[in-house]
Parts: structure tokens; C-alpha cells; sequence
């Protein structure tokens, strides 16, 4: 079952979202990893709750991490995009930084994290993939700023937003997506989502859900097999070719993914005549 969002947070976090769309506050955190992320002393146990591959070919999988005896850690994730450290007790393994995947309000409502792990083999990531539930993490403060939803009052409606998301960077676009910033679907969103193929795509299972919430999506795959009539090739070489802008000054984006990726989608539109204060990245 999907849960909807109350109409006032809702509103509230679309509000928010637009507002920094809109103005330059969000301006500074375009730039890359000016204030790099560090992590605190602070740790906290979490039970795993839930554990499933989350992708056919098994290299993403679904995490649910129970924070029940700590409340005030789901507290803290305030803006869909931040980040939360996982460590292993009893491993030596540098901490895993994953993006939650839940919406804020769901983390706080049911006090857990959504997370989508990224499975490598022979990293703390392989361990952390191959647990029960039951058993026993830790977790750190919620880190960064998401995708930067200031509390300003300057408002100007964006009639376009687009997402773009390859891999598991699609996790915190899910975050944003299902907080429902947009359900009176006043703005166009479009979503690019890239993965080298549909055994690699994550979430195929909530895109009609997302469609209802008004957001266009667009699987894009690199490596598809024969039967594959959609998108081909990668996000940013699809989007130049279907890129329609008739409005830059109304006109947002977000982005999480490839390097690669957010460089040329920023470079498209930056020429297209979107404001670089209207590209949001969750760093």
C-alpha cells in the first residue's frame, strides 16, 4: 500500500520546494562539495526490519531499518536527499553514506528509513546486503541538506520541473517524488531515469504511482535487450535529443546520479537559459 501524504505538509513542502526553485538562495549548494560531509561520533543500534533485492539482476536492494528506540533520529531527516551513515558493528569497514529513500514524513511517522543499497562485491556493502532481518546496525546523524528546500517567502511558480536519476541515485529522487510536493500537479515534472537495463532499474513497480502523482517517467537504458522500444542510450544524450524548454525562467531541475551525467544535464540547461539557481543537487 502507498500512503499519501497529509494536504498540509503537502502544501507546506511544495511551497518550499518552489521557493527554492525560485530564488538564489539555493544558489551556492549547486557547486560541488564546498562544505564536505563528515561524520559525527554519535551512533546509534538499528534493527533491520526489511531486506529484498530490489532489482531483478540483485545489485540494488531494498533496506528498511526499524528506528523505534530512537525517535529522534527520523526527526531530523527534514528535506528529501539527505544522507544517512551505516556501519556494521564489529567491522572495521569504512561507513556506508546512503541516501534515504523514504519521504520525511513517512520516517517520522513510522520512525524508519527507506534506504537502496548498492551491492559490491567484497564491501561493507556486500555484508550489509547479505544480512537478516533482525539483525543489528548502526546508524549516524541524518547528513546534508537534500535538495536544498529553504524556508524563504519569495514564491514564483515553476511550470517545469524536470528530475534526472541513473542508478541508485534514483533513491533520493524517490524521497522527493513521494512527498508529494506536487499533487495538485500545478507544474510539468518530467523524470529520466537511467540504468543499463531494466533488470538494473529500480522502483519499476511504483512508476504508475508516480505517474498519478503527475510526474512524467522516462526509463532510458544503455544496454537493452531487442524487445526494449523506449528510450536508448544515456539521460543526457536522451534529453538533448527530446529537450523541450519553452519557458526557462519557469523552468527547475534536480538531479542525482553519474558525475558524468549531472556535469552535461547542468552544461544543457545552463545554454537553454535556466538559471544555475534553479539546479538543485542533494550535495
Amino acid at each position: 500500500m502507498v500512503l499519501v501524504p497529509s494536504s498540509s505538509s503537502v502544501c507546506l513542502l511544495r511551497r518550499r520546494l518552489f521557493s527554492s526553485l525560485a530564488t538564489a538562495a539555493a544558489s551556492h549548494h549547486v557547486r560541488s562539495h564546498s562544505h564536505p560531509l563528515t561524520f559525527s561520533d554519535t551512533w546509534a543500534p538499528a534493527t533491520v526490519s526489511h531486506l529484498s533485492p530490489a532489482t531483478a539482476d540483485k545489485t540494488l536492494f531494498h533496506l528498511t531499518l526499524n528506528l523505534s528506540s530512537h525517535p529522534s533520529l527520523p526527526a531530523r531527516h527534514l528535506s528529501p536527499g539527505q544522507f544517512l551513515p551505516l556501519r556494521i558493528p564489529s567491522t572495521s569497514s569504512p561507513p556506508l553514506l546512503l541516501s534515504i529513500a523514504s519521504p520525511p514524513h513517512l520516517a517520522q511517522l513510522h520512525s524508519h528509513f527507506d534506504l537502496l543499497v548498492k551491492r559490491v562485491t567484497g564491501s561493507l556493502s556486500d555484508t550489509l546486503c547479505g544480512m537478516r532481518e533482525g539483525d543489528l546496525v548502526e546508524v549516524g546523524e541524518v547528513m546534508g541538506k537534500g535538495f536544498q528546500i529553504p524556508d524563504v517567502h519569495a514564491h514564483e511558480d515553476v511550470a517545469l520541473l524536470l528530475m534526472f536519476a541513473t542508478g541508485s541515485g534514483i533513491s533520493p529522487i524517490r524521497s522527493l517524488i513521494e512527498s508529494g510536493f506536487n499533487q495538485d500537479k500545478k507544474a510539468q515534472v518530467h523524470l529520466y531515469y537511467g540504468a543499463r537495463n531494466l533488470d538494473r532499474m529500480a522502483y519499476q513497480d511504483r512508476f504508475k504511482y508516480w505517474e498519478s502523482s503527475g510526474v512524467k517517467v522516462i526509463p532510458v537504458l544503455s544496454r537493452p535487450d531487442e524487445t526494449w522500444s523506449g528510450a536508448r542510450g544515456y539521460v543526457q544524450t536522451t534529453f538533448l535529443r527530446d529537450k523541450q524548454i519553452p519557458r526557462p525562467s519557469s523552468t527547475g531541475a534536480v538531479l542525482c546520479g553519474h558525475r558524468q551525467m549531472t556535469e552535461e544535464i547542468t552544461s544543457i540547461l545552463l545554454a537553454e537559459g535556466v538559471s544555475k539557481e534553479k539546479i538543485l543537487t542533494n550535495f
